[in-house]
């Protein structure tokens, strides 16, 4: 059985830009996926947060957790008990006091971004996030947008709001997080995720990957969505130095590379 899933995960079947996927590092469960810096994280459907090491995952925790995310502002992560916000400091996750958030993101310009559970977004400053320690409250900016979930990168930030809308700002301060007006890209998205180079992932609510193409410096907002053909609906995708981490709704985690 085992065989026979491997193999139909080799997926993407495009004549051109293929990704080739095969089983990733075996992680029971997998839910949720988060790559930066060349670090990959992971959570699985108890709420335990993985690092991987090699080909081997290690549990960092016994706290259970929504959503964790790596990048160049650290650690964070939300429990699963309150939306608690959290960041891991000296080898132990720290809870931290102020706003609760359902989702964090932790990829972009040292800074990090964060929704509520009533969806509204807001963005930790970046000397905030990196002085932190354990002590104090942490004082988050409200983004002015309705967002159930946010990733930042290179070129800007990308959300999805309550109705699957995608909205793009091409400017967010890591140091005073001002932003510029958030616009609507075509498309629809259940999450989207933005690697710290730049590249753009969606998944709609069916499970279809998709990659935005024409991304750079001059169209930060690229231009159009190429589809990534997948055996299996996906629930969740990172994107870090070339390798795409997928989790299937089945929890599978596939690596795909070009």
């Amino acid at each position: 059985m085992r065989a026979a899933a491997g193999f139909l995960v080799l997926c993407y079947l495009a004549v051109s830009h293929a990704w080739r996927c095969s089983d990733g590092p075996r992680l029971s469960s997998a839910r949720q996926v988060d790559a930066g810096q060349g670090k990959v994280i992971a959570t699985n459907s108890d709420g335990y947060v993985y690092f991987l090491i090699g080909s081997s995952w290690c549990r960092m925790s016994t706290i259970r957790f929504n959503h964790a995310s790596i990048g160049p502002a650290g650690l964070w992560a939300t429990s699963t008990s309150g939306n608690r916000v959290y960041k891991y400091i000296a080898g132990n996750f720290v809870v931290s006091s102020g706003l609760s958030m359902r989702q964090v993101d932790a990829g972009g310009d040292s800074q990090v971004v964060g929704v509520t559970s009533s969806s509204r977004a807001y963005c930790l400053r970046s000397d905030y996030a990196s002085s932190y320690k354990g002590s104090g409250s942490l004082s988050w900016s409200n983004l002015s947008r309705v967002l159930k979930y946010i990733s930042c990168g290179k070129y800007g930030c990308w959300g999805t709001d309550t109705s699957n809308r995608i909205y793009f700002t091409q400017t967010l301060s890591p140091t005073t997080c001002g932003n510029s007006r958030w616009s609507q890209i075509s498309g629809s998205a259940a999450m989207v995720e933005v690697g710290t180079d730049g590249s753009v992932f969606v998944v709609n609510r069916s499970g279809q990957l998709y990659q935005r193409l024409g991304i750079s410096s001059r169209y930060r907002s690229g231009t159009s969505w190429r589809a990534v053909s997948m055996r299996m609906p996906v629930r969740h995708v990172a994107y870090d130095l070339g390798n795409l981490w997928v989790v299937t709704t089945s929890g599978l985690l596939m690596k795909c590379t070009h």
